[in-house]
């Protein structure tokens, strides 16, 4: 699909894949980083936080797995030291604890929007919505709080990273299946190994609305300073 309008575009700051995006995200889009443990996905998150720290955005990282104090070690060890900017106020970290199922839901649904607003949040990254599925007992119910947090954070304006873990025996789907129909855009993350039992982790834009892109699976690395697309690179 060829894009007949601008999109005005914010940038993920990630070497290669921005390329691959023609500039990066549309504004405002919600989109999903799937892809099994170990790829990258909180890497990710962060990344696309920091850059947007560099342009002087508000930004809001919601957890559902690691604490603030491990989230900022995790940045610092990219060189990505949030500390200054969450004393000013710039970043918010939040962890929901997903063992009190109702509560985490409650305040999704009570404090997000609003907090969100008075934050002037511009990008925000909720890792992982796969956890938030769990708390959910039918799929009736997965469908309608998916679709009512990715309905709430696009009404904010703000430009969403939702992470997604994915099936064992799919690698290609999320493990409930819902949120790459639900999401603007769909990344996965993914790795193939070798005979001789190399592995190569590689990435491809699955879908990304209003806008052209590469569609090509291409090799990335999580080096010292992030993730690293080689969109020259071959994936074997």
């Amino acid at each position: 699909m060829m894009e007949t309008e601008k999109v005005e575009k914010v940038k993920t700051g990630i070497d290669g894949l921005d390329e691959m995006l023609r500039g990066g995200i549309p504004k405002g889009h919600v989109f999903t980083v799937m892809g099994s443990f170990g790829t990258g996905k909180t890497t990710f998150s962060l990344q696309y936080l920091w850059e947007g720290l560099q342009e002087d955005q508000s930004c809001i990282f919601i957890s559902l797995e690691e604490d603030k104090d491990a989230i900022i070690q995790t940045g610092r060890s990219y060189g990505w030291d949030f500390q200054p900017y969450l004393e000013d106020n710039k970043i918010a970290m939040e962890r929901l604890a997903p063992a009190d199922a109702e509560a985490t839901i409650s305040k999704l649904k009570s404090d997000l929007p609003a907090f969100i607003r008075s934050f002037n949040a511009e990008r925000i990254a909720i890792d992982s919505v796969s956890l938030l599925n769990m708390m959910s007992n039918t799929s009736q119910e997965k469908r309608d709080r998916l679709f009512e947090l990715c309905k709430m954070v696009k009404d904010s304006g703000a430009t969403t990273l939702l992470t997604a873990e994915v099936k064992d025996d799919n690698p290609r789907s999320s493990r409930d299946g819902l949120i790459e129909y639900t999401a603007d855009g769909v990344i996965l993350l993914g790795y193939n190994q070798s005979n001789s039992q190399e592995v190569q982790m590689n990435v491809q834009v699955i879908k990304m609305r209003r806008i052209d892109h590469s569609r090509k699976i291409k090799p990335y690395e999580i080096t010292d300073n992030g993730i690293i697309v080689q969109t020259e690179g071959a994936v074997f």
